[in-house]
């Protein structure tokens, strides 16, 4: 699902026009950003978080050139679904089907 798709979906549930949802949604999404930025975690009870992760550094290999190079420590942005979010996807009927057909397919 895209950006607009849920916009379009907001827009259409709650009878608000598709501008003012379009505002709402890009206000959310620049204030998990500005705040992560910050260094801060974002937590939305029942659905996840958002997190910055730390990754150690570590010794990668190149290749194609046959040589090793040092990827210093660094943090990334990360989503942690809630364990509640989790157990709903897990029995979900219309994943399961969905998944089945993916697999059906490989």
């Amino acid at each position: 699902m895209t950006k607009a798709e849920i916009i379009a979906e907001i827009s259409t549930k709650t009878g608000i026009e598709k501008a003012h949802v379009q505002e709402t949604v890009e206000s959310f999404f620049k204030v998990v950003r500005s705040s992560m930025i910050e260094g801060k975690n974002v937590y939305f009870r029942g659905f996840g978080s958002f997190i910055i992760k730390k990754r150690a550094r570590k010794i990668a290999r190149n290749i194609s050139k046959n040589t090793a190079m040092v990827i210093d420590e660094h943090y990334i942005p990360s989503f942690k679904p809630a364990k509640t979010f989790v157990d709903k996807i897990k029995k979900s009927e219309t994943v399961k089907a969905k998944a089945a057909k993916l697999s059906a397919k490989a």
